[in-house]
């Protein structure tokens, strides 16, 4: 089965979109995150990815209130990312928050041995956030990248028992131009590492979902796709995009 998971991304508590990860380049979509989640599940979202932007900077998560009210709003489950970097704030996310999964990133590259501890202390519940530009892992918000590729930090965790590696090319991110080649490609190889993959950033329009179910078609662990900005502006219906993907062409062998 291939999911469309719709984001809300939170700033100051609320939603907002970023371009290419860049803090000054952000667009205010909804004053009521809450809201815009009941929406997004009464249009067949079976899944929301959460981000909390202050958090990502901060190295801690900052909208709380946002978070707890966006639970509260809606019972299908929901993944947190930013800031989730020490054993507290995971457990408060899963815990306190109420997410079923954490999305980390800038941790597992830094202290792989941690992360690994995590995963064994929430099996099935941590997701690895990889965040690439030019194909380096980005980290800390993207305000810093790495010298380590993407598809070799998800090669060294590809026995651990992780709800997802979530891939996303940060010069497609919030830009509206579609999935690329390399993109495609990139997913293609990190299926190969066997874990379930959430395909991130790009998807502008349904074009870009038929792209990726001809993925998954051919590699089933490519498992859904994280929609932004194409759902605030209207260039990709929700409804549209969930019943396609839900089809029985989508998941024909």
């Amino acid at each position: 089965m291939f999911q469309i998971l719709p984001a809300i991304d939170l700033r100051g508590g609320q939603c907002v979109r970023l371009r290419q990860g860049d803090y000054a380049r952000e667009t205010v979509f909804d004053h009521d995150p809450a809201e815009r989640a009941r929406q997004f599940v009464a249009e067949g979202a079976a899944r929301l990815h959460l981000v909390d932007l202050d958090g990502a900077r901060e190295g801690r998560i900052v909208n709380a209130a946002a978070l707890r009210a966006i639970r509260r709003a809606v019972s299908v489950p929901c993944q947190l990312g930013g800031g989730l970097r020490t054993q507290e704030e995971i457990a408060r996310a899963l815990h306190e928050l109420g997410m079923d999964f954490a999305v980390v990133g800038t941790q597992a590259l830094q202290q792989p041995a941690w992360f690994r501890e995590m995963a064994d202390r929430h099996p099935g519940r941590l997701c690895l956030g990889l965040d690439a530009r030019n194909a380096l892992v980005a980290t800390h918000g993207w305000l810093e990248t790495s010298q380590v590729r993407a598809l070799d930090l998800a090669r060294r965790f590809a026995d651990l028992d992780l709800a997802a590696l979530i891939y996303t090319n940060i010069a497609n991110d919030g830009m509206l131009q579609g999935i690329d080649p390399q993109t495609l490609d990139d997913l293609r190889a990190l299926c190969g590492t066997g874990l379930p993959v959430i395909a991130s950033g790009g998807v502008a329009r349904l074009a870009d979902v038929d792209a990726l179910l001809q993925l998954h078609r051919a590699e089933p662990s490519l498992i859904g796709a994280i929609v932004g900005r194409a759902l605030y502006e209207g260039t990709l219906s929700l409804s549209e995009a969930v019943q396609h993907a839900a089809s029985p062409a989508a998941s024909a062998e």
